[in-house]
């Protein structure tokens, strides 16, 4: 049934890929019937960086994010960064993102993620924007690079590790930063016992809740291969549970965390 008195926020979401993008008005639609009315459309390159700009233009609370995920980091140039610094200038822009490391895939030769992650470190810090990270199997290095970072080079408005699936005491590490951590519908499988865990010591002052479509569609739609942020609620209503909280107290909880953390009116 439609929660039509509800507030959520999809954080982290990719809307310029297919399906999604052929139907973008179809998916707006279902996502405001339940009560998932914004957006952060999430680039990974050039190409997305500047469609996910162009996308949240058309849309009053849709907002983007721009960046180059690990997988790309060795296409990483001087004009790569530039038109990052360029594209930043649209007021839809509200972090830097998604950056970090890789090492399942390695996609990427590991120098030159650490390189590009570093590089769009120092343009967050230079433009004021939240950093949005991406992690996988690279916990160490990815908080060694964010300690030694902003121990060289000063604070960072904010940073957020995106579909989080480490473990309670990596969570732990993350909050002791002063960092957030978000979560996908990762946390609904049957078999992501430690994700839950983690969920549990996260405080709602520091959670966000996204759904990093068009993958990981959450229980007990999985079978649906294109996720979508409609299907969202689902993840909230799971980690409400977890939360002992009824479903409106807890979303209206991590929506004002969001809009804090990526500044959103």
């Amino acid at each position: 049934m439609a929660v039509k008195t509800m507030e959520l926020i999809d954080t982290h979401c990719h809307l310029t890929y297919e399906p999604l993008a052929e139907d973008i008005e179809g998916v707006v639609a279902r996502s405001q019937a339940e009560g998932v009315s914004g957006w952060v459309t999430v680039g990974t390159g050039a190409e997305h960086n500047r469609k996910a700009v162009a996308l949240a233009e058309r849309f009053e609370n849709m907002y983007a994010t721009i960046g180059v995920h690990p997988h790309h980091a060795k296409d990483v140039t001087a004009a790569t960064l530039a038109e990052l610094k360029d594209l930043a200038h649209s007021a839809k822009v509200v972090a830097l993102g998604e950056t970090g490391l890789d090492f399942h895939y390695d996609l990427s030769p590991r120098h030159d993620q650490r390189r590009a992650f570093t590089a769009q470190l120092e343009i967050a810090r230079e433009l004021n924007l939240p950093v949005v990270i991406h992690s996988r199997e690279a916990f160490d290095e990815t908080m060694d690079i964010l300690e030694q970072f902003i121990r060289l080079s000063g604070r960072l408005r904010g940073v957020v590790f995106h579909c989080f699936s480490g473990s309670a005491e990596q969570a732990r590490v993350v909050l002791d930063h002063g960092f957030y951590i978000s979560f996908t519908g990762v946390v609904t499988f049957k078999n992501a016992e430690k994700t839950r865990a983690a969920a549990a010591v996260v405080p709602l002052e520091r959670l966000m809740l996204e759904t990093d479509c068009p993958y990981l569609s959450p229980e007990p739609m999985r079978k649906q291969k294109t996720n979508e942020p409609a299907l969202m609620i689902h993840t909230a209503r799971f980690l409400a549970e977890l939360k002992q909280m009824p479903l409106p107290e807890f979303a209206q909880a991590v929506t004002a965390t969001s809009k804090s953390f990526f500044d959103l009116p």
